[in-house]
């Protein structure tokens, strides 16, 4: 509806005792020469707005209620340290940053990946040739935003170890794939989904055929990646391009022990026993890991 003029007359010598000025009292509303200021219009007017999500957590189907969101009311953890210089607090992600952990909670977009990028270029500079672990739990998104934080973790001198936590679908599950090889992880009951990329468009027929050269262009780079990763993992040339294109033709979703005979993971942690860290939890989780490699039919050439 397109708005036409507004009541905005305030005058003093205008508002008399008369029905006019008695309107011209009453807050601005926005009119056009085609409406009606009847009570049924107005009424949707004074109604208050529905609380709106930023960001929520986790998946949700279309059949779900939109109240069933967590809002942003989530507490910030806070830890308090108390030194020779005093105390000092720190909140969680923070604290973890200088353990050099990494977590990458939800849809990936600018806003994460400037924060994942930023953080994984400061532990760089800070030590170059120690590990970095990135925690992994998201639903995927931003295809962009995502080969950012990829291509960053390749670029870095850090190797970068990645763990599942949760679910990593899509292009967190790229990511996840796209780690230091031997130290790919996930726990035990994560899920992991690989497809093709999705998208859309409308306009004109050349604008759409230009858009779907380009997603076919990142469809393809993606499967380029994952060839890369999945045929590293295996140490050989396992996989051609046209198998992983059928591979990530649909949905595909992969339990952990799938995951890892697949290639995409190389570690399954159950436990952590060693205080090293998560590189140390893999030590002794190889016991796991080895059994399920063993029951894969295809073997690297070096372990036969």
């Amino acid at each position: 509806m397109r708005v036409l003029s507004h009541v905005t007359t305030r005058r003093p010598d205008l508002l008399q005792t008369s029905a006019i000025g008695a309107a011209l009292q009453r807050p601005t509303i926005p009119m056009s020469f085609n409406m009606r200021l009847r009570p049924s219009l107005l009424a949707p007017l004074r109604r208050t707005a529905p609380p709106r999500y930023a960001r929520c957590f986790g998946h949700f189907t279309s059949g779900g209620s939109a109240s069933a969101a967590p809002a942003m009311n989530i507490p910030m953890p806070y830890i308090e340290e108390t030194t020779a210089q005093g105390r000092r607090t720190w909140d969680i992600f923070s604290k973890l940053l200088q353990e050099r952990i990494i977590c990458v909670n939800g849809e990936i977009n600018d806003y994460m990946s400037a924060s994942v990028v930023s953080q994984l270029l400061w532990l760089e500079s800070d030590t170059p040739d120690k590990p970095i672990t990135m925690y992994i739990n998201s639903p995927g998104g931003s295809v962009t935003s995502g080969m950012a934080i990829y291509d960053t973790m390749s670029y870095i001198k850090s190797p970068v170890s990645t763990v599942c936590v949760g679910g990593a679908a899509s292009m967190a599950a790229i990511l996840l794939a796209g780690g230091e090889p031997g130290k790919r992880c996930a726990l035990p009951h994560s899920s992991i989904m690989i497809h093709q990329p999705l998208g859309g468009t409308h306009g004109q027929a050349s604008d759409i055929l230009i858009y779907a050269n380009q997603i076919q262009r990142i469809r393809e780079q993606s499967n380029r990646i994952m060839r890369h990763h999945l045929n590293t993992a295996k140490g050989f040339e396992r996989y051609s391009l046209e198998e992983i294109n059928d591979l990530m033709e649909r949905d595909k979703y992969l339990s952990t022990e799938e995951a890892l005979e697949l290639g995409v993971i190389d570690e399954i942690f159950t436990k952590r026993t060693d205080k090293d860290g998560p590189e140390g939890a893999g030590k002794q989780d190889q016991s796991r890991a080895g059994e399920s490699k063993g029951s894969s039919p295809v073997e690297s050439p070096s372990k036969q």
